[in-house]
């Protein structure tokens, strides 16, 4: 069984139609990566798969017990409230130590447990923010323009540490990215959305599909392959992820 499934969903807001028909499952242990153009309903899918959003029509269906890791775009802490990042991850449920610090060193950051929130570095933060969603250790984690902020080595290396939780804890991730250079060569499938699912598939297929070339363009000529090298486990679903294609366009929701 998936671990989410979609069927005819349908959301209105504010009177407009963002999403209309979307059929849509995620499996466990896949990388998934939703891209699509502004206003196209990216994050509007996300909330309703969190259920933080009742469909207009259509139906989300979790599997019994699912459990969500969550890392948003961005979350404002004072810079004058002295926090630590320990601190931090007890909010708002305190966690044992055991539990921080095996979260901290999963997202790469278990070297910043006494250190400032407030000082950390934007990859640094975005690490503790993943290391807080994996306290729950869940079977979905869901990002959503989580690398908003970083340069491109910054949102390389955390998708690759993405794709090492992925393979250590076997779950499944859903991202919502407009870093098509990157996405596309850290996903097992990309799904192209702009109001409906336009196309998806394996990178490659995506990438030259019409759909997709119409919103997104046909080349950068050389972005991905900059970072084949960051991509290069492999898992039981068996994809390559050695790809060269070069993509275009910078679109977020």
């Amino acid at each position: 069984m998936s671990l989410v499934s979609i069927t005819g969903l349908s959301v209105r807001l504010g009177g407009n139609t963002v999403l209309h028909h979307v059929d849509f499952t995620i499996d466990r242990g896949e990388i998934v990566t939703i891209v699509g153009p502004n206003g196209s309903g990216k994050s509007t899918l996300l909330r309703a798969i969190i259920g933080a959003l009742r469909p207009t029509a259509g139906r989300v269906t979790h599997k019994t017990g699912l459990r969500i890791g969550y890392v948003p775009q961005k979350l404002h802490i004072d810079p004058t409230l002295p926090m630590t990042v320990r601190r931090f991850l007890d909010l708002p449920v305190r966690v044992s130590n055991a539990e921080a610090v095996a979260a901290l060193d999963e997202a790469g950051a278990g070297a910043l447990t006494a250190r400032q929130m407030a000082g950390l570095s934007g990859g640094q933060f975005q690490r503790v923010l993943l290391a807080r969603a994996l306290l729950g250790k869940p079977d979905l984690l869901i990002l959503d323009e989580a690398t908003q902020g970083l340069d491109q080595p910054g949102s390389a290396a955390f998708y690759q540490k993405i794709a090492e939780v992925r393979d250590h804890l076997g779950c499944a991730v859903l991202m919502v990215s407009h870093e098509l250079h990157v996405v596309m060569a850290a996903s097992d499938r990309v799904v192209c959305l702009n109001g409906h699912i336009c196309c998806q598939g394996e990178p490659e297929h995506v990438a030259s599909a019409p759909e997709y070339r119409a919103l997104f363009g046909t080349g950068t000529g050389g972005a991905l392959a900059l970072y084949r090298h960051e991509h290069s486990h492999s898992h039981d679903h068996g994809h390559d992820h050695d790809h060269t294609h070069h993509d275009h366009g910078e679109a977020a929701e």
